[in-house]
């Protein structure tokens, strides 16, 4: 037989075997962890030479078949913890959650994360003993009372800074998989559908382990609160406060309503003498009167307080969102109102940022606020008001009536758990890492339940 032809055969044999193994650890998991039936085989087997050791895009397991039989040689457990891990990237959207952030950072933090929550399943199957080492990493990196995200771990790395010789030692300890097909651009249109894909299996999952796996729930309790973290979707802020615009002319080109056969036509015709002209008003969603409480009981901090309106103010006086004259009202309150500010232009918003002092620190009882408002709207101090935002911890004694606007509590909350609303109301969560961190577009992203309809909010 030729020699190429033998080594072709040698490699595509020695590939099938790391695929038989491949599959024999997804069967072991499968049989202890029934709740990730769909997730566990939601990547396909891929051999590649080229790999360090094992790596996915989302979509496909790439692994270099001689790296899967020494692992297989060292145990089972090696294995099941090495896919595991890879496939806990893919369900808490690690692969697709790094843009804009330092990538060293983002890819140790998402592989801390997925070690401790395998190190969390206490399975013979994955089993492995915890070095110090690995003890006191997650002692310094992980938060006392918070989900343990990759976020929360990436934003601990940031503030500790760990030098180059300490990054490798966490890197040795932690890294289980290689992160280059991370980066690799796909065809237009892939990448959603493989986050797609993963989001549902991860919305499965947790429907599975709440009604259907009590048991597994309770055992599993770290596992199901970072699905329940994940499972929660995120709004782009700015998109959010155009639900309480108002319609409304402007005087501006409306290139919508304009017909340029007829307008190119005059110009053919007489020269420099169009037809028609373009109509110069145009229908525009606009945020006209609006409120915006917020919670200044003990339970909130003013650091927050002062990110988050700065944060809404930002987006409000953007021209495309915000109307040339304004009706903000911005009231601070406790179990009582402190303080009711009018602010009628971009000029007085701004100062009012500059000079805002937090007033209240009593108990929390949200009815005051509403009720003001409610005066307010009898004296008519508004035009049109479209919407309320309640900036607050959560607790606190909700109105039973339904105002005649939409109203979103936004809640500022250390990890994903927040109070029951009333049924008229939305529901919103934001972490501090919502307030420190824009999106590309500018702005930051709210976490919702994931039983929230933004369509709620009617326009």
């Amino acid at each position: 037989m030729n020699p190429l032809y033998r080594q072709q055969a040698e490699e595509m044999a020695f590939g099938e075997i790391g695929r038989e193994i491949l599959e024999l650890s997804r069967t072991e998991l499968y049989l202890n962890l029934r709740f990730l039936d769909v997730a566990l085989s939601g990547l396909t087997f891929v051999p590649d030479a080229k790999i360090q050791g094992a790596g996915t895009d989302g979509s496909c397991y790439f692994y270099k078949p001689d790296w899967v039989a020494w692992m297989f040689g060292r145990g089972s457990q090696k294995v099941n913890r090495s896919y595991l891990h890879t496939v806990f990237h893919c369900l808490f959207g690690h692969i697709w959650n790094g843009g804009g952030r330092d990538r060293e950072y983002w890819d140790l933090a998402c592989d801390i994360a997925a070690e401790h929550l395998i190190d969390g399943l206490y399975l013979k199957a994955v089993q492995a003993p915890k070095s110090m080492f690995r003890r006191q990493a997650f002692r310094r990196l992980l938060t006392e009372g918070r989900v343990p995200t990759a976020e929360q771990i990436y934003r601990n790395l940031c503030r500790l800074h760990p030098s180059a010789r300490e990054l490798e030692e966490l890197r040795a300890e932690f890294v289980s998989d290689d992160h280059r097909y991370w980066e690799e651009e796909e065809s237009p249109g892939q990448p959603d559908l493989s986050r797609r894909k993963w989001e549902e299996a991860r919305e499965r999952m947790q429907t599975e382990m709440e009604l259907f796996s009590k048991e597994a729930s309770q055992e599993f309790r770290d596992l199901e609160e970072q699905v329940r973290a994940e499972n929660q979707k995120k709004y782009d802020y700015r998109e959010f406060l155009r639900k309480f615009s108002v319609l409304k002319e402007e005087m501006q080109v409306d290139p919508d309503a304009f017909d340029y056969i007829f307008y190119n036509y005059g110009m053919e015709l007489y020269g420099n003498m169009p037809l028609i002209e373009p109509l110069e008003t145009k229908e525009v969603q606009k945020v006209e009167d609006f409120v915006i409480v917020i919670d200044t009981s003990m339970s909130c901090k003013g650091e927050l307080i002062h990110r988050f309106l700065q944060e809404t103010a930002g987006i409000l006086m953007e021209s495309e969102s915000f109307s040339r004259k304004i009706n903000l009202r911005i009231l601070q309150c406790d179990d009582r109102v402190q303080e009711d500010v009018r602010i009628t232009s971009q000029e007085e918003l701004a100062a009012y940022l500059e000079n805002m002092t937090v007033r209240g620190f009593g108990g929390t009882d949200f009815r005051p606020a509403f009720a003001w408002v409610e005066e307010l709207l009898r004296k008519k101090s508004f035009t049109k008001l479209r919407g309320l935002i309640y900036f607050t911890d959560g607790y606190g004694i909700f109105p039973v009536k339904k105002p005649p606007y939409d109203t979103a509590f936004v809640f500022m909350k250390e990890d994903y758990r927040d109070a029951d609303v009333p049924p008229w109301a939305i529901r919103l969560v934001i972490g501090e890492e919502d307030l420190c961190q824009r999106t590309a577009e500018g702005s930051f992203q709210i976490r919702s339940d994931k039983t929230t309809d933004m369509k709620e909010i009617r326009p």
